[in-house]
């Protein structure tokens, strides 16, 4: 496999990043994750700009900025990948440096790396669902920011496996947030409900893809705290993320959603989901 790795293209195999490096030390850095459909990109713009507000939130920033796509494209082309599904992984660190808390000396490059894999859809679970588990956040407060340091997702993540659940969200102060790689969706009296973009959650691009859907199939959208408790309630429930795309869920903790059925708000959304990445 063929990866970028600091101005250069590499097998990865033969790939190596100093023990000093902050995002080994630290988990001092960001990432980006790009879908790929049929050789087309996914509203990479979009994906690159929450990329660069997330380099500013952190201040690592590095001149000449590189062209992601060139480098993905290339990736595509090196590996076979050209014309077929396949997620693009972009990550950045403050570089290596001695290891201090503080910043390093001014002038000290970030280790850039990205690399290309090839997705396999679970077809099957966007068709008839999957479940979910809700815990406790523990994670820090600044979840806008896609951050490398995701132990408390990790840690989550196993979890709902060892529950047999497909993912793991999570709730704070009584609220459901999102999941440890997913934004959360519910549907309330035909009404699409989602946590507010704020410090707690990730914007995500498969998010503000869905709400725009909504706007045009007619479903209103509140983007309000969702409480745990009014869960019982919901006549539907979805999970949606760049790889995940839009997986409704049936059954959460093992106690299912309205009939354990997806339900047709949810269909619809996927119907418009496809119908974007179709036009690719």
């Amino acid at each position: 496999m063929w990866i970028y790795l600091n101005g250069h293209f590499i097998k990865s195999q033969e790939a190596s990043i100093s023990p000093d490096d902050r995002g080994f030390l630290f988990g001092d850095g960001t990432y980006e994750v790009i879908r790929i459909y049929h050789g087309e990109w996914f509203r990479m713009e979009a994906h690159l700009s929450r990329f660069k507000r997330s380099l500013d939130a952190l201040r690592i920033s590095f001149e000449p900025f590189p062209d992601f796509q060139v480098i993905g494209r290339e990736l595509q082309s090196r590996n076979g990948l050209s014309g077929l599904d396949a997620s693009f992984y972009l990550q950045v660190t403050r570089g290596a440096a001695p290891r201090r808390h503080r910043f390093p000396d001014a002038g000290t490059p970030p280790t850039v790396y990205a690399k290309l894999s090839p997705i396999h859809p679970e077809k099957e679970k966007w068709e008839k669902g999957g479940g979910i588990i809700l815990l406790p956040d523990t994670r820090w407060s600044r979840c806008d920011i896609k951050s490398i340091s995701l132990l408390a997702n990790v840690l989550a993540c196993q979890e709902a496996v060892e529950q047999g659940a497909d993912e793991a969200v999570f709730v704070r102060g009584g609220t459901v947030r999102e999941g440890t790689h997913t934004n959360f969706c519910a549907v309330f009296s035909g009404e699409v409900w989602t946590h507010p973009v704020d410090h707690s959650i990730l914007d995500g691009i498969t998010r503000m893809t869905v709400l725009e859907c909504c706007t045009e199939l007619g479903i209103p959208v509140r983007e309000k705290p969702i409480p745990e408790s009014g869960l019982q309630d919901a006549e539907e429930v979805f999970i949606i993320g760049s790889i995940t795309e839009i997986m409704p869920v049936i059954s959460i903790g093992g106690r299912a959603v309205a009939d354990g059925k997806p339900g047709s708000v949810t269909s619809a959304v996927q119907a418009a989901y496809r119908k974007r990445v179709d036009a690719l």
